[in-house]
């Protein structure tokens, strides 16, 4: 695989039981990377090594008054350099290869969950968790799988050089042979202590982002509140953390890096002592005594490797377990779209609550509790947040369908939606039926306020739609976002729409106009609002109580406030003594010449903006 043929068109399927398997996994599907890398790095590393015999042979045919053998060392000492040059330079175009390669089908992988999840991706992993894995940790990701064949090209020439040094020089052989080894594992017992330190240092550094970016996010509320200071202070003293962190676990790999020269050092001086003794009596030649120890201060170069791989696995093990977690997510209710590829249609019908909604019309839902809303989303959107039934359109289960195709019948808007950073002609370029325009969604989501406010903003864009939208639109207001969101979902144009507060944050006559040009948009099509508006609901063909996570009643919305109590408190707003009250001093059902509520008379001071609205027009 080279960098140039990236994307894969398939990454695979990972094994996500654990991060090791995991590297272990990333490493076996790139063995072809793998394996260029070492044959590489065997040249490299063993040219290296060779150098010092050349060295040798040179100094003892200087010795010998050797002009031939003098001429041959040469020769041998420019094949290696010739060796040594092209080694590094593709052992370093396969080791990035491999790291980009490794880091790309992480992230191929990773991006494939999220749209497979949706957005219960973020309701079970925290979205800064998403964002650390497909950032920071792919890369240390492929760091350790590119540091791998770099490690076994380095270990093998290591073992290469004892044998060597064993068969041309056996006395001084066997120092080197028992002294490499304990000089590459010396460190093992340290790495623990050191892996726990840089572990501490990433928890208290993501808690510190955190903090940063919540301080930023909300700096306008602090500002408001006087509370910079205090957040200041807390940001202070985590950065401290932080630091002493830092510090405590560079000392513990400063200590590791200095064993690393120190011992080599000791074993240089043990050769050097052991091979002047043995060339005073006459058992070695000068040029084998050059040769030995110009092997053991050059082997040094490939033991920086041990240490390399040690830190490699240290930092990646815990990106990899991060990782791990995210690509082991599944859908909670899957059957890998057993169905027919076609779009069906049909009432949509939720057999947890038995909510039953009529397919082309304009429904509204009412519930108290706001997290069995958020639930019943989910499940209408085919991302149940638990085990259990599934919700059935047209008698067909949203799990039996293909992915795409049920994300082509119903699309489900969050109560919280998420605007991307781009200009407004991005933000509505999505995947669509084609018959709904970008004006006209703008014109039912009353964004003409907003597209002046991006026009005036984006001095440099001639066409508001040509005017950028910062990162999850922070220059807009909270009502703005929620418009902006609207239009693009009504540009979609599914076939079931499923909007959750899609108005909560906008005035009542904005709402009403909304609630109008929603109705007029959508016509023929299914639309589901999950809201307690009474603008919203006294549009509504049918309006659906849900008490408890059950269907209690359905009707109209004004029918529904002078019949079911729970329903006008939910919507009202009105507490337990309120209700008492009102139920004690409730008047006997009006006589025939007074209005009845059936025929549009409003019943209570929340529906009296909306009359004002509807003479006003």
């Amino acid at each position: 695989m080279q960098i140039q043929d990236l994307p894969y068109a398939d990454p695979g399927v990972p094994d996500a039981r654990s991060g090791p398997r995991l590297l272990w996994w990333l490493g076996r599907n790139q063995l072809g990377g793998q394996c260029r890398a070492l044959l590489w790095g065997m040249l490299h590393f063993a040219s290296v090594c060779a150098l010092p015999f050349c060295v040798g042979l040179a100094v003892q045919a200087a010795v010998d008054r050797s002009a031939r053998r003098l001429a041959l060392t040469g020769g041998l000492m420019l094949l290696c350099g010739t060796a040594i040059a092209v080694g590094d330079t593709f052992l370093h175009r396969a080791a990035v290869t491999n790291w980009i390669t490794a880091a790309a089908r992480l992230q191929q992988l990773l991006a494939r969950k999220a749209a497979y999840l949706g957005s219960a991706l973020t309701r079970r992993v925290a979205a800064g968790e998403v964002v650390t894995v497909s950032t920071g940790d792919v890369e240390k990701l492929g760091w350790f799988v590119e540091a791998v064949s770099r490690f076994t090209a380095a270990a093998l020439t290591v073992v290469v050089v004892c044998v060597a040094l064993l068969v041309y020089q056996p006395a001084l052989g066997v120092v080197v042979a028992v002294g490499l080894p304990v000089v590459a594992l010396a460190v093992l017992p340290l790495l623990p202590r050191a892996t726990s330190l840089a572990d501490v240092q990433r928890e208290k550094a993501g808690r510190a982002t955190e903090l940063a970016s919540d301080t930023v996010a909300g700096l306008r509320v602090l500002r408001g509140i006087g509370g910079e200071d205090l957040f200041l202070d807390r940001y202070r003293r985590a950065s401290q953390e932080v630091r002493h962190a830092a510090v405590r676990s560079a000392r513990m790999w400063s200590v590791i890096s200095a064993l690393q020269v120190l011992l080599p050092g000791l074993l240089l001086i043990v050769v050097v002592l052991r091979g002047v003794q043995l060339a005073r009596d006459g058992r070695i030649t000068v040029g084998e005594l050059v040769t030995v120890y110009s092997a053991v201060m050059i082997v040094n170069y490939p033991l920086r490797h041990f240490v390399e791989i040690a830190m490699a696995y240290s930092f990646s093990r815990p990106s990899a377990q991060r990782a791990a977690r995210v690509l082991s997510l599944e859908r909670l209710t899957d059957a890998e779209g057993s169905c027919a590829t076609e779009v069906p249609g049909g009432d949509l019908f939720d057999p947890a609550t038995g909510l039953r909604v009529p397919a082309g019309g304009f429904t509204t839902v009412v519930c108290g509790d706001p997290d069995r809303a958020g639930r019943l989303a989910d499940r209408l959107g085919g991302h149940a947040a638990e085990p259990g039934l599934s919700v059935l359109l047209g008698c067909v289960p949203l799990d039996e369908i293909p992915l795409d195709h049920a994300r082509t019948a119903v699309l489900v808007q969050d109560k919280d939606p998420v605007l991307l950073s781009g200009t407004l002609r991005e933000l509505l370029d999505v995947p669509a039926s084609g018959t709904v325009r970008a004006e006209d969604a703008l014109a039912a989501a009353q964004c003409a306020d907003v597209l002046d406010a991006l026009a005036q903003g984006s001095l440099d864009a001639a066409d508001p739609m040509d005017a950028r939208i910062t990162e999850r639109g922070r220059s807009l207001s909270g009502g703005q976002r929620q418009r902006l969101a609207l239009a693009r979902s009504l540009v979609a144009d599914p076939e079931v729409l499923v909007l959750d507060e899609p108005t909560s944050a906008v005035d009542s006559h904005t709402e009403a106009r909304i609630a109008d040009g929603l109705r007029r948009l959508r016509s023929g099509r299914t639309t589901v609002v999950l809201t307690s508006s009474p603008l919203l609901l006294d549009r509504a063909d049918e309006v659906v109580f849900l008490h408890e996570g059950e269907v209690a009643a359905t009707g109209k919305h004004r029918e529904l406030i002078g019949t079911e109590p729970r329903y006008r408190a939910v919507v009202t707003r009105e507490t337990e003594d309120e209700q008492r009250t009102s139920g004690e001093t409730a008047a006997p059902p009006p006589p025939r010449d007074r209005p009845d509520p059936s025929d549009g008379a409003p019943l209570l001071g929340a529906l009296e903006p909306l009359e004002e609205i509807e003479e006003s027009a």
